[in-house]
């Protein structure tokens, strides 16, 4: 049953924008976005509990929202984690203990409306100002991103232009918002004018259409040395995704796996991260 609720829904939403479009584009684009940018998942689980409490925690209020940070002293450089869409700071249990080991400092939080911070949404832009609340906090000089973590950080560097980090890491991460948002009009089977609404939307209260969202674009303006690492199988996040950012971005190195699928937690490429930073 729950299946077909999860086959059914999508479509359903699609047939509500499509209709509610009609009456009002503003309305549809408005609660369009607002599904888009809503997880379903991510918040802390009872056997995550255990490893997260193991770090130094503080909560960092943003603009309303409480952010649960995490702190795992090291005598080395800071690096700042950012998680992917549906997760939370123990999916990097795996890198911390190698950080640890080498002895990195190291600084995770849980994005808005993931792990045990507060709010209701998340999308890059939201996620790229915490970044850089968080930093003026913690003062990072590397950040590794996976999945929507990974085109936060880079979106970061491009729109904030710190001076003050040194090297970025992405996970398989997505690049091109047009091709997001393709994704999107197709799961749910929403029409064109749901779409043009939602281009509409995205001009007043970002100032970017759909179209002008492009990490692979927004590379060029980039000094950072970077790393990215991707599977060529990735079902979730397409591998062009990375060999697009890493065409534009001078100076950042291309890892391809295959068949480590899109979460990339094993030891290997956990090493080739760790060997990146001490470089």
């Amino acid at each position: 049953m729950r299946t077909l609720l999860n086959r059914l829904l999508p479509p359903l939403y699609g047939a509500y924008f499509n209709v509610l479009a009609l009456f009002s584009e503003k309305i549809a684009a408005e609660k369009a976005f607002t599904l888009f940018c809503t997880p379903r998942k991510g918040k802390v689980l009872p056997i995550q509990q255990d490893f997260l409490e193991n770090a130094h925690d503080q909560i960092i209020t943003i603009g309303g929202m409480e952010l649960q940070t995490y702190h795992w002293p090291g005598d080395k450089e800071r690096v700042l984690l950012l998680h992917g869409w549906e997760s939370n700071t123990f999916r990097w249990r795996k890198l911390i203990t190698e950080l640890i080991r080498e002895g990195f400092d190291i600084v995770a939080f849980d994005a808005p409306a993931h792990g045990k911070s507060s709010g209701e949404i998340l999308n890059v832009i939201l996620y790229a100002e915490c970044v850089e609340e968080i930093k003026k906090v913690y003062h990072p000089q590397f950040i590794v991103g996976h999945s929507v973590g990974g085109m936060t950080a880079v979106y970061h560097q491009y729109a904030y232009k710190p001076n003050d980090i040194q090297k970025v890491v992405t996970i398989g991460s997505p690049s091109e918002f047009p091709e997001i948002m393709e994704f999107y009009q197709d799961l749910l089977k929403f029409n064109n004018r749901v779409m043009r609404a939602l281009d509409q939307y995205f001009q007043k209260h970002f100032g970017f259409g759909i179209q002008d969202f492009s990490t692979s674009r927004f590379a060029k303006n980039l000094e950072v040395q970077g790393l990215l690492i991707h599977d060529e199988l990735d079902t979730i996040a397409p591998y062009s995704s990375s060999e697009r950012v890493h065409a534009n971005w001078k100076g950042s190195k291309l890892i391809k796996t295959r068949g480590l699928g899109h979460s990339l937690h094993q030891e290997e490429v956990n090493d080739q991260i760790v060997d990146f930073l001490k470089s």
